[in-house]
Formats: C-alpha cells, structure tokens, sequence
C-alpha cells in the first residue's frame, strides 16, 4: 500500500510540474545581427564581407569582360585562409561564400579552379583507364591551371576590462589575390570591425 502510495504521488508531481517555457524557433535575416551575438565574427559580417569582396574584385579592370573571350581562372581554397585570431572560425564558410557570390554575379566572366583535386583526378584516371567513358564533354590534355589564388588572413586583438568585464574586440580579415605564375599581388582588400559587450557569446 505504501509503495503504491509513494508512486502515485510522484506520478502526480510528475504530471503536474511546471514546465521551463522555451524559444520558440525563429526565421532570422542572414544578413542582420542576430539575437545571440557577440564582439566577434558572426554569421551577418560573413555575408556582409563575402559581398564587398565580391564587388570590389569584379570592379577590377582585369576581370572585365575580354574581347578574346577568355575568362582568369581563380583558385580558391580554405587551406590558403589562416585564422590566427582567438575565434573558433569555419573557414570553409568564408570561401564558399565567396567562391558562390562571385560565380553568380560573374555572368561567366571567371573559371574557378576546384580545390577537389584527388577527385579529378580520381575521375580521369577512370575515364583513361576504361572502367567509364569518356562522358560528355570528352578528355582534356591535362586539368585547367589557375591564373590566380585568393587567400585571406584572419587577426584579431582583445582586451577586458577587470573592473568592469567588459570585453573589447578588434577583428581584422585581409584578402589577397596573387598571380600564381609571376607572384604579382594584383588585388588586396580589408574587411574590419571593432565591438565590446560586457557579456560575450561562446562561438563554437
């Protein structure tokens, strides 16, 4: 009886126990700062960033549409993106971002050169070895080489306060285009803010 009791009870309080109201999920603009932000890179500065870039690169006159009708290939890879800043950052989404932004507002004035090396090659062993045919678009005497590397350094320096706690954070991102066959920087350009919060994010 008292083991039926004690169960009923905590099958009571079980039922009847408050619930910790949540958040409900929301639909947020990618390209305004969001609820949870903090001093330093989020999502919103990768979008507004990857847009200045973009325009700034394709206001260049080398990338002006030719008469030849040959277009620069570029290269572009996370492995030439160095985060030295104290951000936890995902460096792929910076180059992504870019590599898209520029192949659609490009209107094929730009080659871009994959990073995916091992599967081109994977590939055109396969076609020259007979296990596939030769697809649509037939075989090339060698895979496309790039005219030109865009890479990108990621800095930051910050402070706190110890009276106050507040944190302070200046974030620095540089963007280089180098001709890869003369060494020739053709291009470079900065992406920087500086902000304080007295309670920062935890980026992950």
């Amino acid at each position: 009886m008292a083991a039926c009791g004690l169960a009923a009870l905590l099958a009571g309080c079980l039922a009847t126990a408050p619930n910790t109201a949540g958040v409900a999920a929301m639909e947020l603009d990618v390209s305004r700062k969001g609820p949870v932000s903090g001093v330093g890179l989020d999502g919103h500065d990768i979008v507004a960033m990857a847009d200045q870039m973009m325009r700034d690169i394709l206001a260049q006159p080398r990338f002006a549409p030719g008469k030849d009708g040959k277009r620069p290939r570029i290269a572009l890879d996370s492995a030439n993106f160095i985060n030295d800043s104290s951000q936890p950052l995902d460096r792929q989404l910076i180059v992504d971002r870019l590599r898209v932004s520029l192949n659609r507002a490009a209107q094929s004035r730009i080659q871009f050169v994959s990073a995916q090396t091992a599967l081109v090659e994977r590939e055109r062993q396969a076609k020259r070895s007979g296990a596939t045919d030769a697809g649509t678009l037939g075989l090339t005497r060698a895979r496309i080489g790039a005219d030109y590397s865009l890479s990108g350094r990621i800095g930051s320096l910050d402070s706190r306060s110890a009276a106050t706690g507040m944190v302070q954070r200046y974030m620095q991102i540089s963007f280089e285009l180098v001709e890869v066959e003369s060494g020739e920087l053709v291009w470079s350009n900065i992406y920087e803010f500086q902000r304080a919060a007295a309670d920062d994010v935890v980026y992950r």
